[in-house]
């Protein structure tokens, strides 16, 4: 069978998971193409990956997109399709859900009134500003409303929700990888400077905790940050930002009822369109699950590890999805949206820290 030059055909642009590709061969062709070749190979740049962040310290998502890219003239060949879309989609989703392990209603209701308030306030305005930021810039709403989302929740498992929900109908898979690299690596600065920060402003360690888990976007990060201050510090942090995480559902819930389904449509009763993707419903499900029942000691721990390293498989094969060429043509422009949302929410986290708590 001859094969598609793939990379001469603009409508593969904002193909995330291959779905231009798969539905251009027949049925039996894309049964028969095998899982295993693309799934091995972003397996193997996603321990290339973890190798790197265990030996020089850097955040591992962002190698896992950056190790990606540079693999994404492998993403092109089209014997890696299924295997980079089972990737793309499956270990997205099951990560999602054992993310919910993670934390509990009695955590979050552990915040008290004044603080929850005030973490949905640091929220609202990442999100709002990830939105004028995309204006400012001239980008799409959707590219705002994707940084801002991400931001305001847990960075690149909250991006790869978002855009579940977004569609690539609406947002260009460069714009979307674009936003990935972008919360990564401002989560990875954060982690180093909003600790120094925090004490040179001298915070206490509750204040401290705040803000580093209301404003850094990486749940392990924020976490590391928090004890990069002081346990104390760490244990808040810790808390804060489980929080944040347990507020992905309702995030994409109100997505989903404002913007329509992923194909741009809003047709339909309004209950249907806040009907919540699987895994998102799932991911409530697990939460629901491990505050009624006490996890024993150190699974908290290993089912974080295993959400990681699914989710950093992931963003391995999206980055590897990716045109570098649309990326370089998207322009400084498109980091806009990144870059206010993270601006506003560290600034909104920082008021509340000094003059509420």
């Amino acid at each position: 069978m001859e094969r598609r030059d793939l990379r001469a055909d603009p409508a593969y642009a904002g193909d995330l998971f291959g779905e231009t590709y798969l539905t251009s061969l027949p049925a039996d062709q894309t049964k028969r193409d095998p899982i295993w070749p693309g799934l091995a190979v972003c397996i193997v740049a996603s321990l290339a990956a973890a190798w790197l962040s265990e030996h020089y310290r850097f955040p591992i998502i962002l190698l896992g997109l950056l190790v990606g890219l540079s693999l994404s003239f492998l993403g092109h060949e089209p014997r890696m399709q299924r295997g980079l879309d089972y990737a793309s989609r499956t270990f997205l989703r099951v990560g999602i859900v054992v993310l919910g392990f993670q934390v509990t209603f009695k955590q979050i209701g552990a915040l008290g009134p004044v603080p929850f308030i005030a973490l949905l306030v640091v929220m609202a305005a990442a999100f709002l500003a990830g939105l004028v930021g995309a204006t400012v810039a001239r980008q799409s709403g959707y590219a705002g409303l994707l940084a801002g989302g991400a931001t305001a929740i847990c960075g690149a498992s909250a991006a790869l929700a978002l855009y579940g929900v977004i569609g690539k109908e609406r947002l260009s898979q460069a714009q979307f990888a674009l936003t990935l690299v972008g919360v990564s690596l401002a989560s990875a600065l954060a982690m180093s400077i909003y600790p120094a920060l925090a004490t040179e402003l001298g915070l206490d360690d509750r204040q401290a905790g705040f803000l580093i888990g209301a404003s850094i976007h990486d749940v392990a990060q924020a976490i590391g940050g928090g004890y990069a201050f002081s346990d104390a510090a760490g244990s808040h942090a810790t808390i804060v930002k489980l929080a944040r995480v347990a507020l992905l559902a309702p995030l994409v819930a109100l997505v989903s009822l404002v913007i329509g389904d992923g194909q741009g449509e809003r047709s339909g009763a309004w209950w249907r369109r806040l009907a919540l993707p699987w895994f998102i419903v799932a991911f409530l499900a697990t939460l629901t699950f491990n505050s009624l029942v006490p996890l024993p000691a150190g699974w908290t721990a290993k089912l974080l590890s295993l959400s990681k390293v699914l989710l950093l498989v992931a963003v391995t094969a999206t980055a590897m999805r990716s045109r570098l060429e649309l990326l370089l043509d998207a322009g400084w422009r498109a980091t806009i949206p990144t870059l206010a949302a993270t601006i506003a929410s560290f600034a909104a986290a920082l008021a509340f820290a000094e003059w509420l708590l």
